[in-house]
């Protein structure tokens, strides 16, 4: 495929469409089922997903947790500071970004939270800068105590009580992630109990997810781009689910990006195996899906990986087709918005 250049994941998004709450019940979005193979865009809303899924086809989910990943202080010399957690390294390290008027230097004092955390500055790392938390407690304890929830920077207020619920799915386990796995949180409890009774099968992984899912593709050519990392785990209870399931012509639905992302890095040299590591997988169209059949998630920004990832998916002609639609009939975008059911692109 020839170079593919970042404008071409463009698209212009009214403001008004950017959610900047949830909406008053999970279940309550709006869902736009995409087939590029029948050439159709349809709408539906998410309460309707069960219909949309047969006994035997397997979901899987992203269980990773959100931390309270955004800090607040002051350099011990002065200056307020805000940090972000990207990557919580072990109980007294971490990777984080630091806004700050001046940048700090190797060796520099940071205070968090109540004044009485103290923080040494370790090492640049390209954005991040690499901290020590001198405090007696583990690093994620620190962000319980004294962090903030990180909500994305297209949401213009502060997160409050309500978004330490709704910006976490209903079963999140694993703590890591400094965003959340957004197409799983249109689902609840009863929903889930919906499909465990019609003999769905639910598998999970893990995948940290990073900030680095709202960084800006910032070349212009996308093959010059290069990815963040992230952790990921897949049980081997997951891998055996996917086997069976594709023995018996079932299907399998990736709950978001980061679902599909941990699955295809896991197959990426073969079969799918069960195991931990780190993905920097950059997914454009022409590359061929060896796990996922079918994809939920939720709207993406414009010129981002995930909108080319996506476009992968199926295929750049249905997704511009899907996107003018959505904005059309005003659905919501983001994080807090509605979601779409991707049919993966058949091959000729």
């Amino acid at each position: 495929m020839p170079c593919m250049r970042t404008d071409d994941f463009d698209f212009d998004l009214p403001d008004e469409l950017i959610a900047q709450f949830p909406s008053t019940e999970r279940r309550a979005s709006r869902l736009l089922r995409v087939d590029p193979n029948q050439q159709q865009v349809s709408d539906a809303l998410f309460s309707h997903l069960p219909d949309l899924v047969q006994p035997g086809d397997v979901l899987v989910f992203n269980d990773t947790k959100v931390i309270r990943a955004r800090l607040f202080g002051r350099k011990a010399s002065g200056g307020q500071i805000e940090l972000l957690v990207e990557r919580i390294l072990d109980d007294q390290h971490a990777l984080c970004f630091i806004r700050a008027s001046h940048a700090p230097k190797p060796g520099s004092r940071l205070l968090v939270g109540d004044g009485n955390t103290e923080l040494e500055v370790l090492a640049r790392e390209g954005d991040l800068y690499r901290l020590r938390f001198h405090a007696t407690v583990p690093v994620l304890t620190v962000l319980e105590q004294h962090g903030k929830l990180p909500l994305p920077p297209y949401i213009e207020r502060q997160a409050d009580e309500d978004d330490d619920t709704r910006y976490q799915t209903v079963y999140a386990q694993n703590p890591g992630a400094v965003a959340a796995p957004t197409a799983g949180l249109h689902f609840d409890e009863a929903m889930l109990a919906e499909l465990d009774r019609m003999g769905v099968i639910r598998a999970h992984v893990t995948l940290h997810v990073g900030a680095g899912t709202f960084q800006p593709v910032r070349v212009d050519h996308i093959e010059n781009h290069v990815m963040h990392s992230e952790r990921y785990e897949i049980p081997q209870q997951t891998v055996d689910a996917i086997s069976h399931a594709k023995q018996a012509g079932q299907r399998i639905l990736a709950v978001g990006t980061t679902s599909l992302r941990a699955l295809e890095a896991a197959a990426q040299h073969g079969p799918l195996l069960a195991g931990q590591g780190e993905t920097s997988i950059f997914i454009t169209p022409g590359y061929r899906f060896q796990v996922v059949d079918r994809l939920l998630t939720n709207f993406h920004l414009p010129r981002s990986t995930l909108m080319m990832l996506v476009s992968a998916f199926a295929g750049m002609t249905a997704i511009r087709r899907a996107y003018e639609h959505a904005i059309a009939q005003r659905y919501r975008f983001f994080s807090y918005g509605d979601a779409m059911l991707l049919e993966r692109l058949q091959e000729p």
